[in-house]
């Protein structure tokens, strides 16, 4: 739980431009590049398009982040109950 207090939010890490695809990465379980560079391609041949697809999406996840707020605490949560018996095991072995 450690980690989850000392991120900082997506649209404002020095890496990312807004975070969308980083975002839309972490909710369906896949590399951000993979996403990235189809948009750095389509800058190429159509900037208006893709900046507005980048928008688009950029609303999507927005959206979905504030509709469903609660699928990332309930992740949360269930990594921390099963890393509770492993911090369990370790007290058990400093006080023996």
């Amino acid at each position: 739980m450690q980690t989850q207090e000392n991120q900082v939010a997506l649209p404002l890490r020095s890496h990312t431009i807004l975070g969308i695809c980083e975002a839309i990465g972490e909710d369906f379980g896949f590399n951000p590049v993979l996403l990235r560079i189809p948009f750095a391609a389509t800058v190429l041949w159509s900037p208006m398009w893709s900046i507005a697809a980048y928008l688009a999406l950029g609303l999507v996840v927005l959206a979905s982040r504030l509709l469903f707020p609660k699928a990332k605490t309930q992740q949360v949560d269930a990594i921390a109950t099963d890393a509770s018996p492993a911090n369990e095991q370790r007290d058990y072995a400093k006080a023996a």
